[in-house]
């Protein structure tokens, strides 16, 4: 099965390029692999700027997974509203927010503990 052969690192790098393919904005990578029970080893976390770019991201991302990779997420959730959407693949989750909805949830504080990246883009 092709699934345990994708490392995260490879993972984490298709998933940051679908999101920076659609321009997606303040992309941060929190490493959650040294705090105790977490319910996976990374958190991508990255914001649109409206229900149209929040889908647009959550499609480039899962379109990239599943064509470089042939992997598809374990559980996708928040499509309807595209106000905060996440993709799970498991060790890796990703969070598409939209601005106020980040900022009202601030994941990056709650998970103020994990290694956090930033990861800096070229738009």
């Amino acid at each position: 099965m092709a699934k345990e052969n994708i490392s995260a690192d490879q993972l984490i790098s298709v998933i940051i390029s679908g999101i920076e393919d659609v321009k997606g904005k303040e992309i941060n990578l929190l490493d959650l692999r040294d705090i105790e029970n977490t319910v996976c080893d990374y958190f991508i976390i990255c914001e649109g700027t409206s229900n149209t770019q929040v889908n647009a991201i959550v499609n480039s991302v899962q379109k990239k997974v599943s064509k470089e990779l042939k992997d598809n997420p374990w559980h996708t959730e928040g499509v309807d509203n595209a106000e905060w959407v996440l993709i799970d693949y498991v060790n890796v989750v990703v969070h598409v927010f939209q601005k106020h909805i980040r900022e009202f949830y601030d994941i990056e504080s709650l998970w103020g503990d994990a290694k956090t990246t930033i990861i800096e883009t070229s738009y």
